[in-house]
């Protein structure tokens, strides 16, 4: 979702990938299973004080929740039982459009890592949020689910270059993603 926020964490992508996973549990039929594809590797590790704030979304997989969403952006927040408040912003139907705004909270849950994490915007339910690539500044990140069905690609503007996104998009091929679903996210400036 887009605008400032009083708390931070990643885009639609935690409300995309909680439902998403809800969704993929509740089924057989996800991309993984479908195409028989090898588990889903995260990256290896997330410092998350640098991971916390505000990101846009570039390109996501389309998702039901985010119908007519434009300017979509994510922020995240470290919360004091070590949680994390995550707040989505987006416009509706166009850049101009009324702002639409989500709440939910993530929690890690591979602290090895921290590039797996779960998101709940409905509780008790919470869904995949791995961390798949990051840029080594923190300047991008690639949100999946071990599902393949759920992918946002992030950046800390609202632009990302062109070489960086067509670098993401072959490792994310690599990665088994049939990256030719996603839908690039109309942003403010891009």
């Amino acid at each position: 979702m887009h605008g400032a926020a009083p708390r931070q964490v990643a885009p639609w992508a935690l409300a995309v990938v909680l439902l998403g996973s809800l969704a993929v549990t509740g089924c057989a039929a996800t991309t993984t299973a479908r195409l028989h594809l090898p588990p889903l590797q995260t990256v290896s590790h997330v410092e998350l004080e640098r991971y916390l704030g505000t990101w846009y979304e570039i390109a996501a997989i389309p998702q039901w929740f985010e119908r007519g969403c434009t300017a979509t952006t994510a922020t995240y927040a470290l919360r004091p039982d070590g949680q994390i408040d995550v707040l989505n912003r987006c416009r509706k139907g166009s850049i101009d459009g009324s702002e639409k705004v989500a709440r939910g909270r993530a929690k890690v849950v591979d602290r090895v890592t921290n590039a797996k994490l779960e998101v709940s915007f409905f509780r008790p339910f919470w869904g995949d949020y791995w961390i798949i690539d990051l840029g080594s500044g923190y300047e991008y990140a690639v949100v999946g689910d071990p599902g393949r069905d759920y992918l946002w690609i992030l950046s800390r503007t609202p632009t990302l270059d062109g070489a960086v996104y067509d670098g993401l998009l072959g490792r994310l091929r690599e990665q088994g993603y049939e990256v030719d679903r996603l839908v690039r996210t109309q942003q403010p400036g891009g």
